[in-house]
C-alpha cells in the first residue's frame, strides 16, 4: 500500500512539474518583446527614464510585454527610426519633435523659433488639451504619443566667437537638425545652415567643416562638442518637447488593461525624465564651464525674435489650416 502511495505521489508531482513547464513555455511564447529606440547614451536623463518605463511595463504586465531600450542610436538615425516605428519594425521610441515635422506637419509648430517662452510654459501647453491635439496628429501617422519629455532650451555654440546679436551669426556654417524651419532660421540670421546627422557633428566641428551647432546643455556636454566649440550663447531659440511614442500597430495589439499599464508607465517616465533633466542640465553647465567654455548671456532676445517673423509668415501662408493652432499655443502662455 505504501509503495502504491509513493508511486501515485510521484506521478502527481510529475504532472504538476509538466504543467509548470508548459505554463512557463506558454508565458514565454506569449511574451511580447518590444524594441525601443533612443539616440542618447545610457547615462542621459531620457535614457534612464526609458529604462524605468521598460521595467515598469515588464513588471506590471507580468512579463506579457518585455521592452528593451537600445541606446546611442544603434538602431539607426532618428529619421529612419521614426519610419521604423511608424511601420511597426520598432515598438517604441523617444523622439525629438524637430525631425518629426516632415512627417507630421502640425509638429512643425513646435519647431517655430521662440514659440515657447520657457520650458515650464512648454510643459503646461503639452500636458493639456493642446498637447492632445498634437498627439492626435501623430496618431494619424501611426505614432501613439503617451507622454512628453523635456529637452531644455536649445542655444547656439561655435568655435570662433560668442553670439550676442543676430549679426554674430552672419557667415557661420551651423549644423541643424533635418527640418526646413531650422535651415530658414539660420538663413534669416545670415548664417549657412548645414543639416547633418548628430553623430557627425563632433568631427565636423573639429575639422572646420562647420563652425557651430545648436543644442541644449546636456547634449552639448555629453556629445563632447564643448571640447572643440568653446562659445555657448544663450539664444534659447528652441524649446522642443519630445515624445515617448509607441508604434500604433503595437498599441492596437494590446488589451485595454495593458494599454493602461503602458500609458501610466510612460507618464511616470516623463515625471522622472523632467526631474533628471533639471539635475543633469545644471551638472552639464558646470562641467563645460570648468572646461573653459565661455557661456554668454543674450541681453536682448527680441532682436533675434524680430528676425524670425518671416518664418511665421511663410509657415502660416503654407499651412493656413494650422494658423489657429499656432495662435492657441501662443495664447496658452499669456
Amino acid at each position: 500500500m505504501l509503495t502504491n502511495k509513493i508511486i501515485k505521489t510521484s506521478r502527481t508531482l510529475k504532472v504538476f512539474a509538466l504543467a509548470g513547464i508548459a505554463s512557463a513555455v506558454s508565458m514565454s511564447v506569449q511574451a511580447e518583446q518590444w524594441r525601443g529606440w533612443n539616440i542618447h547614451p545610457p547615462s542621459y536623463p531620457n535614457s534612464m527614464a526609458l529604462e524605468s518605463f521598460a521595467e515598469e511595463v515588464a513588471e506590471n504586465t507580468d512579463g506579457r510585454i518585455e521592452p528593451k531600450v537600445y541606446h546611442n542610436g544603434v538602431l539607426g538615425a532618428q529619421p529612419d527610426a521614426i519610419e521604423q516605428t511608424r511601420n511597426g519594425a520598432l515598438n517604441f521610441a523617444n523622439f525629438n519633435m524637430g525631425p518629426m515635422g516632415p512627417i507630421v506637419p502640425a509638429t512643425n509648430i513646435l519647431s517655430l523659433p521662440f514659440i515657447f517662452q520657457s520650458p515650464d510654459d512648454m510643459y503646461r501647453v503639452m500636458d493639456g488639451d493642446i498637447g492632445e491635439r498634437f498627439a492626435e496628429a501623430l496618431e494619424e501617422k501611426n505614432l501613439v504619443a503617451l507622454s512628453w519629455f523635456g529637452s531644455g532650451a536649445r542655444s547656439l555654440y561655435n568655435t570662433d566667437h560668442p553670439v550676442t546679436t543676430p549679426g554674430d551669426v552672419e557667415g557661420l556654417k551651423v549644423r541643424v537638425m533635418n527640418n526646413d524651419l531650422y535651415v530658414q532660421m539660420i538663413d534669416e540670421l545670415g548664417g549657412n545652415a548645414t543639416p547633418m546627422a548628430y553623430s557627425e557633428v563632433y568631427q565636423s566641428l573639429k575639422t572646420g567643416v562647420i563652425d557651430g551647432a545648436e543644442n541644449n546643455y546636456p547634449s552639448f556636454e555629453s556629445s563632447g562638442h564643448y571640447e572643440v566649440a568653446k562659445y555657448y550663447s544663450l539664444t534659447e531659440h528652441l524649446i522642443l518637447p519630445e515624445c515617448l511614442c509607441v508604434a500604433k500597430s503595437s498599441w492596437d495589439e494590446l488589451s485595454e488593461q495593458d494599454q493602461g499599464i503602458v500609458r501610466e508607465a510612460a507618464q511616470n517616465a516623463a515625471v522622472e525624465q523632467r526631474r533628471l533633466w533639471e539635475e543633469r542640465a545644471e551638472t552639464s553647465r558646470q562641467r563645460v564651464l570648468d572646461d573653459g567654455v565661455e557661456i554668454n548671456e543674450v541681453a536682448d532676445k527680441s532682436a533675434f525674435q524680430a528676425e524670425m517673423q518671416p518664418i511665421y509668415d511663410d509657415f502660416v501662408a503654407s499651412h493656413p489650416d494650422l494658423e489657429a493652432l499656432v495662435e492657441d499655443v501662443r495664447a496658452a502662455q499669456e
